[in-house]
This record gives C-alpha cells, sequence and structure tokens, in this order.
C-alpha cells in the first residue's frame, strides 16, 4: 500500500487549482471593474443644458438701451470637451425691471445686432428688423426675439439658459 494520502474528493492538484483560479478572478476583478467604469462612465453622462448664467450687476446696463451681452458655455459630453459662444441684449427698463432677448433671429438663426439710428434690432439676412421689445416690425421672422427668464441674486442679474 502507498505511504501517500489521497482524499476520496479531490487532490492537491485540483485543490490548487481552484485556489489559484479563485485568486486569479478575484484580483483581476478588482483590477478591472474600476478600469471598466471608469471607461464606460463618460459615454453614460448626459450633457444637460439648463442653466442660470450670471450676466453681471445691474448698474453695468443702462436705462432704456438695449445692450449686448455675450458668454461661451462648455459642455462636456463623454469624452467630447465643446465650447459655443451665445450672445443676448439686455434692455433696463427702469430700475429692476429688466428684458433679455436672445440674439438670434426667429427666422433662420442669424444673429441680430442693435441699430440706434432706427431704434430697432436689424437681422441682415433677410433685412428683417425687430422693435425694441423684441416684435416683428418687417421681414420673413415668424415670432418676435426669445426672451429668456431672469432673476436677480445677490445683485446679480442671471439669465435661465436652456439649450436644445
Amino acid at each position: 500500500m502507498s505511504s501517500k494520502y489521497h482524499s476520496p474528493n479531490m487532490d492537491r492538484r485540483s485543490f490548487v487549482k481552484i485556489v489559484t483560479s479563485i485568486l486569479g478572478t478575484t484580483m483581476a476583478a478588482i483590477v478591472g471593474l474600476p478600469m471598466i467604469q471608469f471607461f464606460i462612465s463618460p459615454a453614460l453622462n448626459k450633457a444637460t443644458g439648463d442653466d442660470w448664467i450670471s450676466l453681471g450687476p445691474l448698474e453695468n446696463y443702462p436705462l432704456d438701451i438695449p445692450t449686448p451681452f455675450s458668454f461661451n458655455l462648455t459642455r462636456v459630453n463623454g469624452w467630447e470637451r465643446s465650447s459655443q459662444s451665445y450672445g443676448a441684449f439686455v434692455l433696463r427698463q427702469s430700475g429692476t425691471d429688466v428684458i433679455v432677448f436672445s440674439d438670434v433671429c426667429t427666422h433662420l438663426s442669424c444673429r441680430v445686432s442693435w441699430d440706434a439710428d432706427q431704434d430697432s434690432f436689424f437681422c441682415p439676412c433677410h433685412a428683417a428688423f425687430f422693435g425694441k421689445y423684441g416684435e416683428v416690425i418687417s421681414g420673413p421672422p415668424p415670432r418676435p426675439l426669445d426672451r429668456y427668464e431672469t432673476k436677480m441674486e445677490e445683485g446679480q442679474l442671471l439669465i435661465h439658459f436652456q439649450e436644445g
């Protein structure tokens, strides 16, 4: 009879294979799962387009004159980082009574400019004119200039910017 001990269920080689497999799988999971999450998580994050943008103190805007303001927004969508320029016109009527218009024409999304001589906004694409309060005076635009929702916080004028 042999002096080696034999288990009726498992020999030493099978036991070492099982323990090595369990330890290897555990180490691979500990290292691999965070790496997978690192590479996948940016793709799962949705880009938001809902921000409050500060336009600065209200005192920066003269009374009854539409004043241009431009701002850049940087968006991160997955691994893509993009920056886009936007514009607005701030019309301070009295005290804290403010209207903020988008500088984008409602016809073909051209940029409008304030023409002080005509006392109106002018879109150069199709010679469209908008009144001081954004209403269509002439040209093909189907609706008045878009307005931003505004609020005052700690002396700062904020607009609610929704993209999309």
